[in-house]
């Protein structure tokens, strides 16, 4: 039920290395307070390392294309976190954009330089075909083969997972550059390169975050392309005689009869979200699992899931509404928040590099207490540098 490769996280404590089905995993949790900072658009502080974690910089914020979050002992959503949910904005599915539109400084002053800039290419597979991703600090980060690589004549690096023969090659070029003016030399030998040496195209998915802009400027600018405004899915349910590990925050390895473990939370979490049953009858050919102990059985819980390309703040914003869910006596005593990042997405974590492997996971996952304590659980594939 959990994903395979790698569980990581900067931790105060870091359990020693686990070996599961040949596949090396490094587990550690973070267990910090959480305190809501209305000025402050990342909504954490973190008492024992007061240091602000944004969409920019913190390790755990990546975009995704799957969000759900689990509330035992709930049966019926708060308004305030169905307005939420009701507002996670638009995005956009543009067909046949040349790359070197979005390296036109017309598109940089309008969208870079002034907000929080998202694409992705869509449908394309990161251990096969040529990829693209915008990241919100400027940078595009192309993954190409070789011989495109080639003909495109670009300074760029050898991927981390080509093995001994280099088939694939990351370039990276900083938009927001202060030598890359419409008058350089980088300017314009990136121009030429993207749109008459080797001309790119791809169907790319976008959005653009900046608080005082009208949604519809993306839709407006590339009107003259195929674009297509798309809402994400929005899927709710309530599971009922849930079984749930009994957790406390401040016993991450767990304690026998008393609490479950990270990893416990972890591997029940996946099967929940994946709905796998608990019951481990002898009669089930799919599954075994069973919820670890010691565990009690709620009546209702909830379970929302948000599928589409889900930017960072919007992530935030519907963090800080479920710190606030315990804001009044709640029956509950932890919630959990988990982020599944793109499968074929060139990077995962900051601008780390991603490949595929065999699943291609990158997801991260907050378990918050009552008292506002919270773990983060980060996982990756193979094919993944452990989370920053």
């Amino acid at each position: 039920s959990a994903p395979t490769g790698a569980l990581c996280s900067c931790s105060w404590r870091v359990s020693p290395v686990l070996v599961k089905g040949g596949l090396h995993a490094s587990f550690g949790t973070i267990k910090r307070r959480i305190k809501i900072s209305p000025g402050w658009l990342g909504g954490l502080r973190q008492h024992a390392a007061p240091r602000r974690v944004s969409d920019r910089e913190g390790a755990s914020w990546k975009r995704g294309d799957e969000v759900s979050f689990l509330i035992p002992e709930c049966g019926i959503l708060p308004e305030v976190l169905k307005s939420t949910i009701a507002d996670v904005g638009e995005y956009y599915l543009v067909r046949n954009l040349s790359i070197h539109e979005l390296v036109a400084h017309e598109f940089i002053d309008a969208f870079v330089k002034k907000g929080s800039c998202y694409a992705l290419t869509y449908n394309t597979k990161i251990d096969q075909d040529n990829t693209a991703a915008l990241l919100p600090n400027g940078k595009l980060i192309l993954s190409v083969d070789k011989d495109t690589y080639e003909e495109l004549g670009l300074q760029g690096r050898p991927s981390q997972y080509s093995g001994k023969k280099i088939l694939r090659y990351i370039i990276t070029i900083d938009l927001t550059d202060s030598g890359f003016h419409p008058d350089s030399k980088k300017h314009n030998r990136v121009l030429w390169a993207l749109k008459e040496k080797k001309p790119l195209e791809f169907d790319f998915l976008l959005a653009w975050y900046n608080t005082g802009a009208e949604g519809s400027t993306l839709m407006s600018y590339f009107s003259k392309n195929q674009i297509q405004a798309l809402k994400p899915k929005i899927t709710f349910s309530t599971l009922r005689d849930l079984q749930c590990p009994v957790l406390q925050s401040n016993e991450l390895q767990g304690k026998p009869d008393e609490s479950c473990s990270t990893e416990e939370l972890f591997e029940w979490l996946g099967a929940v979200l994946n709905q796998v049953s608990l019951d481990n009858k002898s009669s089930s050919f799919l599954s075994t699992y069973c919820c670890p102990q010691p565990n009690t059985v709620v009546e209702k819980a909830f379970l929302c899931t948000i599928t589409g390309f889900i930017v960072p703040e919007t992530i935030i914003q519907l963090l800080e509404q479920l710190c606030c869910y315990f804001g009044e006596p709640k029956l509950a005593y932890w919630l959990t928040l988990t982020v599944h990042g793109f499968a074929d997405s060139p990077v995962s974590w900051r601008e780390s590099e991603h490949g595929f492997h065999k699943g291609g996971e990158n997801l991260y996952n907050f378990v918050i207490f009552r008292n506002l304590d919270y773990w983060l659980q980060m996982a990756v594939g193979t094919n993944d540098d452990c989370p920053p």
